[in-house]
């Protein structure tokens, strides 16, 4: 078996994990990234999700290098497509023009700016990247990982990477379970967490649905597909509390609950530069179409665009029929590929039963974008995962710790040990055990680095959605920039460890030793607090 070293490992190439690699690198250490999908950038890239952001990311409230990946996507716009001058003048340029964002963007050019921010270290030799390798197994030393085996997801080719840091990146927290690292899954119990949301008992199965997202256009002609294989199943699929079928513009409210009905209109003469995507307004999806619309044809010179460019990331697609956490491979493979069926036959009924405004139904020119998502199938390269394993922290992130209802004009809880910043309502979507949405004002909080540190273990570090928050404050702790801050801390502190030959508990208990990690951290453009701004 080929054997690899590296001072750090980063296992995943998602958001948190390129951003842990970039933090290590210019920290000055080599590091290997492995990647199981054919792109890197997890949920904005291979997942086709636009950023999830608070309403203040264009003056503050994100790390210095977030800033960089999120000005590079306007600026290859600037130098790469046909922008109108109207659109290519706009300062804060939002090519899809989505209400969700103030930044929807095709997914492969987020790809091409992450790719571009990782090549001076490619070149250079220190950093070495595995694609598509998964985790699936790992030499362990009492509370030490010595190395993780990686293996080829089509070839089985295996590969032994050490390293004296671990950096757990994957999208589900995959390392923790091969690394011995103690973690939980799903729902707490009330009597655990004190949360004022959570369940009676802990339901470690219940976790929030999964989605496997697809992007459509729409063009002349009759594009549709042929029916799917269990299309009749998911016609007739209601959950108890969504007051229709899942097939259809009726659905819960995510914050009021009460059943709304939605409205899709493809391809409106709307104004980009009027669209405001401010979510302290509300969450934009009254228009299905322009909610999380990647690409608005009006944005770009005459004729460059037939349509809009439309990324479905829609309550209909949400898969609760089960877990793929902790389950055998032949279970997971058959829930990723229900969802995928699911989302098929969302596409499938759009073109062919929607109830349109003149009376008709089905919308026959909508088109699979495959070529936008970077699949043959159409739909997405990966499902969007919301929830992953968490680990068993030094310090765990509760509810009543940012909940507006609790905390009131306090604010969420000031850390110590704050790492960095982030801001979202706890936005959970509906989950495996039949639960409805729970949605809870946030106030804007601080990052603890106890939550990145494992109880036990010595050198393995999250860097994504298995920090150590709840099945509840996952939900405001999950989205892109977080995920962006979480992970580039993860990599400056091991490399911050090998420089001064500490351990993370170590840096997380002297407040010497923190206050010279955070003074780092301000230093690499990572802000630890927030200005005087209100929960919303």
């Amino acid at each position: 078996m080929k054997e690899l070293k590296a001072d750090i490992l980063v296992v995943g190439g998602g958001l948190g994990g390129v951003a842990a690699t970039l933090g290590a690198l210019r920290s000055g250490r080599t590091v290997i990234m492995s990647e199981e999908f054919d792109w890197i950038g997890g949920q904005l890239t291979s997942q086709a999700v636009p950023p999830d952001e608070h309403s203040w990311v264009e003056q503050f409230g994100v790390t210095r290098s977030y800033r960089k990946l999120r000005d590079g996507i306007r600026q290859y716009y600037r130098d790469h497509y046909p922008l109108n001058d109207a659109s290519r003048a706009w300062h804060d340029l939002n090519p899809g023009a989505g209400w969700v964002s103030r930044l929807c963007a095709e997914p492969r050019v987020g790809l091409a700016v992450l790719e571009a921010m990782l090549l001076p270290y490619r070149g250079g030799g220190k950093l070495t990247v595995l694609q598509p390798f998964q985790p699936v197994a790992a030499d362990i030393d009492g509370d030490i990982v010595r190395s993780v085996i990686l293996r080829h997801r089509d070839s089985g080719t295996e590969i032994t990477v050490a390293a004296d840091y671990i950096i757990d990146a994957t999208e589900l927290g995959d390392v923790l379970p091969l690394a011995g690292t103690e973690y939980v899954t799903g729902f707490e119990s009330q009597d655990d967490t004190g949360e004022p949301s959570a369940a009676s008992h802990a339901q470690p199965d219940n976790v929030q649905a999964i989605s496997v997202c697809f992007a459509i256009d729409h063009v002349d002609g009759d594009q549709t597909i042929d029916k799917p294989e269990n299309y009749d199943f998911w016609r007739t699929y209601q959950p108890h509390f969504w007051g229709g079928p899942l097939l259809g513009f009726k659905a819960p409210h995510p914050r009021t609950l009460e059943i709304t009905q939605r409205s899709f209109t493809p391809n409106p003469d709307d104004d980009p530069l009027l669209v405001d995507a401010d979510q302290r307004k509300g969450g934009g999806d009254e228009n299905l179409w322009t909610f999380r619309r990647i690409a608005a044809r009006q944005n770009f010179l005459s004729g460059s665009y037939q349509s809009d460019i439309c990324l479905v990331n829609w309550p209909m697609i949400d898969y609760l029929e089960g877990s793929i956490i902790d389950v055998t491979e032949e279970e997971k493979a058959r829930h990723l590929k229900a969802a995928a069926e699911l989302s098929c036959s969302v596409f499938y009924w759009l073109q062919t039963e929607a109830p349109r405004a003149d009376g008709g139904a089905g919308f026959r020119g909508l088109r699979l974008r495959g070529d936008v998502t970077g699949t043959g199938h159409g739909l997405a390269m990966a499902p969007y995962i919301r929830e992953s394993r968490r680990i068993k922290p030094v310090t765990r992130i509760v509810e009543q710790d940012l909940s507006f209802a609790v905390r009131g004009e306090k604010g969420a809880v000031h850390y110590r040990d704050s790492i960095g910043v982030g801001m979202y309502r706890i936005d959970l979507h509906p989950s495996t055990g039949g639960d409805n949405y729970i949605d809870v004002p946030s106030c804007p909080f601080e990052i603890p680095l106890g939550a990145l540190l494992p109880q036990r273990m010595k050198n393995i570090l999250p860097a994504g959605k298995n920090i150590g928050t709840t099945h509840i404050t996952n939900g405001c702790y999950r989205l892109h920039p977080v995920e962006w801050n979480i992970g580039e801390v993860a990599g400056m502190l091991a490399a911050h460890c090998l420089d001064h030959k500490l351990t993370p508990h170590q840096v997380q208990e002297n407040d010497r030793h923190l206050a010279d990690f955070q003074v780092q951290l301000s230093r690499e453009g990572i802000e630890m607090h927030w200005p005087d701004v209100q929960a919303y």
